[in-house]
């Protein structure tokens, strides 16, 4: 395979409709909730008494209201972490909220948030530990098809599910047993039950993990991986460029989808990065900890939903079930300012210009306004129903001598560059890309 060829089908590799959905979301919320809130820990034992659990004021409303103030899309439940208790009246175990205190037994968290959900007008999903410290079965052949009996259970019965996430957690079992996991098979049930839903997994198949939990975020952030990487995802271009081994890959690496590895994988794929990060220290409620400042979330917010990636937010509610005061008030804080920033587009105001390059994989746009404005963000799209295509652009914010005022690498979905200057003049200069650059209209805030 000659170089303009392998460039040329990485260019093509292209996101399915339900990863179109999923980057549109853009922000949505995670929920840590389970018997772990109750012993002030992070990891739960699976001995746990299920008396302990007993949220009185649990109210969904108030979590979705919530979550709705900061201008998240979505929201996540854990359904059951790693101490294996269920948030729901599983068939298949007893260390579920069946045996609590909370409604005498009658009570579903899962179905409240889903209902919840669905009154407030935002997506509901669901994470589902493989790792369970309470089943019998775990670390023999009989786990897998336990796993997928309580799976089935949350996929037919709580509704449209926009995502499922799933980690690679894993311990020993009896006798020092390690389990594997039949990630395959869970897949195909997802894929049965509900088809629109993603997919969270390290390794795909439609989202993968950014490989930390900080919202620390790349320089380079491509959508279009490495087969080595995502073994889960669909393959979309075969054959590498040129012979060599990517056994160091992984998720925490720097330059995952950088010309420089792509160029020894035997196949590419579409597979984007979603941030996870607590609002706080831990992701389970701790009385004695606060929540992050406004300006590291706002930090985060850009760094992530403005960096071809999408950010899961933890809010952990208190033994009350609700949202503490201080997080609530911190989430419309956060909402406010991101509305605030991203008010108006004052490039509908501006003369925008194309002008010619001698290469359909370079672009470059000039924006003049009457007078000079303060310009904090510049946000740029790709269409990347058509692919993710550009490596390296310039921003300049003078005409008589066009010297970059930022210097970026990838797009994506959307990437918003910090610009904070007095001008009425912007040049957009994609330098070069894999294909023809497909931008969607520059926003200028």
């Amino acid at each position: 395979m000659d170089y303009s060829e392998f460039i040329r089908n990485a260019s093509n590799v292209v996101p399915s409709q339900k990863q179109l959905r999923w980057f549109d979301m853009e922000f949505y919320a995670f929920i840590h909730f389970t018997v772990n809130t109750f012993t002030d820990l992070e990891w739960g034992t699976g001995k746990e008494d299920p008396s302990i659990f007993n949220p009185y004021k649990l109210d969904c409303d108030q979590w979705v209201d919530t979550i709705k103030s900061a201008g998240m899309k979505g929201m996540i439940l854990t359904a059951k972490h790693h101490d294996g208790f269920c948030l729901w009246p599983s068939r298949y175990t007893e260390h579920s909220i069946k045996n609590s205190p909370y409604k005498s037994g009658k009570g579903d968290i899962v179905l409240e948030a889903a209902k919840a959900c669905e009154k407030g007008g935002i997506k509901f999903g669901f994470y589902l530990s493989p790792w369970d410290r309470n089943c019998q079965y775990y670390g023999t052949d009989k786990y897998n098809d336990y796993f997928k009996a309580q799976l089935t259970e949350l996929l037919t019965g709580y509704g449209p599910i926009f995502h499922v996430w799933f980690d690679n957690a894993c311990q020993e079992g009896p006798d020092g047993k390690k389990q594997k996991y039949d990630f395959l098979e869970y897949f195909e049930l997802i894929h049965k039950y509900q088809p629109d839903a993603t997919i969270f997994n390290d390794k795909g198949p439609d989202v993968r993990w950014c490989g930390n939990e900080a919202g620390s975020p790349r320089v380079s952030e491509w959508a279009v991986v490495p087969k080595e990487l995502v073994t889960y995802a669909q393959t979309q271009a075969n054959g590498s460029l040129e012979e060599g081994s990517l056994d160091y890959l992984f998720n925490r690496d720097q330059n995952i989808g950088n010309f420089s590895n792509i160029k020894y994988s035997k196949g590419l794929c579409f597979c984007p990065s979603e941030y996870d990060m607590s609002i706080r220290k831990g992701w389970f409620y701790h009385e004695k900890e606060e929540p992050h400042s406004l300006e590291r979330l706002f930090t985060t917010y850009l760094n992530t939903v403005g960096a071809n990636a999408c950010l899961n937010l933890n809010i952990p509610p208190n033994r009350e079930g609700l949202f503490d005061i201080k997080d609530v008030q911190r989430c419309r804080e956060l909402g406010d300012l991101i509305k605030s920033e991203f008010a108006y587009n004052i490039a509908k105001e501006a003369v925008v210009k194309e002008i010619d390059t001698p290469s359909p994989t370079q672009k470059c746009i000039d924006i003049t306004f009457k007078e000079e404005k303060l310009i904090k963000y510049v946000v740029l799209k790709e269409d990347i129903s058509k692919g993710q295509r550009v490596e390296t652009f310039l921003l300049c914010t003078s005409k008589d001598k066009i010297r970059p005022r930022y210097e970026g690498t990838t797009i994506g979905h959307k990437k918003i560059c910090l610009i904070n200057k007095k001008t009425d003049f912007l040049r957009i200069h994609i330098v070069a890309a894999r294909g023809d650059v497909h931008l969607l209209p520059v926003e200028v805030y």
